[in-house]
């Protein structure tokens, strides 16, 4: 069997027994196997929780920054490095909490990364309490009575918002989430990819048993450019559909609509600044 370049030694894992992060884990290993890519081609970039983990049990390129700032970050890197694969993976909260206004504007800039959201519906770092995507009466520690708002619709969310690739796995079905993964990261755009994740330890609700009953699988074949067949996919009530709900051609990627990059291809930490057209702009703003 060949060897994974992905894999790392690495000390004991910090989350729980049976948490569905390990089986993302794997599966992103794979992706990136099947896929070609070397650990030199690849950079992950997370923020904070439990999910926000994962790029230290991988070997790549890796940027570990604030909680819910994740996309900004991997923005930036990708506009410096267009040749680099940019993958982003956090949690729930990371991401459509904390995160939430950069997750709605970075659709909108439409950079060329993969965004992989571990959403287990509850937040597993910080003890227990809802997150975005928690059911409406969900009981916390701190939701006594249960949650009150409706759930976040991340894959809704990012319809509307102008994404080009939206999908919905699940970390108990390795090899389908695996392939997702693969078509995710080969779309040109924003791509997103919500997995539903067990939290073995705060959330005894949306266990496996329970999204195994409460999921359905699309065809992996089917044609997924109709975007009102998308919407209402993206929201059907259970069982919820696993597979690509969305994929199409998109606008211009943000990197490639930089001005710095018209003449000029290299990644810019390998050119010399050009004060010319610097001097030029400034002298432009003070017309």
């Amino acid at each position: 069997m060949t060897a994974n370049p992905f894999d790392m030694e690495h000390g004991e894992l910090s989350w729980c027994p049976g948490c569905g992060d390990y089986a993302i884990l794997d599966a992103l290993k794979k992706a990136l196997l099947g896929l070609g890519l070397s650990p030199q081609q690849v950079v992950l970039v997370s923020g904070i929780g439990q999910a926000a983990k994962m790029p230290h049990y991988l070997r790549s390129n890796f940027f570990n920054g604030l909680h819910g700032r994740a996309l900004s970050a991997a923005t930036g890197i990708k506009a410096a490095n267009p040749e680099l694969t940019v993958i982003a993976v956090g949690g729930d909260g990371d991401m459509y909490g904390e995160g939430g206004n950069h997750f709605t504007h970075t659709i909108r800039r439409n950079p060329d990364l993969t965004v992989l959201v571990c959403d287990n519906m509850v937040y597993g770092l910080t003890k227990g309490q809802a997150s975005p995507t928690s059911p409406r009466g969900f009981v916390t520690p701190m939701q006594r009575k249960g949650v009150r708002a409706e759930p976040f619709n991340p894959l809704a969310a990012a319809l509307v918002q102008g994404a080009t690739f939206i999908a919905r796995a699940f970390a108990g079905d390795v090899e389908r989430t695996t392939a997702i993964m693969q078509r995710a990261i080969r779309h040109r755009g924003f791509s997103l990819v919500d997995i539903f994740q067990p939290c073995v330890t705060f959330n005894k609700v949306n266990t496996y048993a329970w999204f195994k009953e409460n999921t359905r699988m699309l065809e992996p074949d089917r044609k997924a450019d109709d975007f009102r067949e998308a919407l209402d996919l993206a929201l059907s009530p259970a069982p919820y559909p696993l597979g690509v709900l969305y994929e199409a051609e998109g606008p211009e990627t943000f990197e490639k609509g930089l001005g710095a990059f018209t003449d000029d291809s290299r990644p810019l930490f390998m050119r010399e600044p050009d004060l010319g057209s610097v001097r030029a702009w400034f002298e432009g703003l003070l017309r």
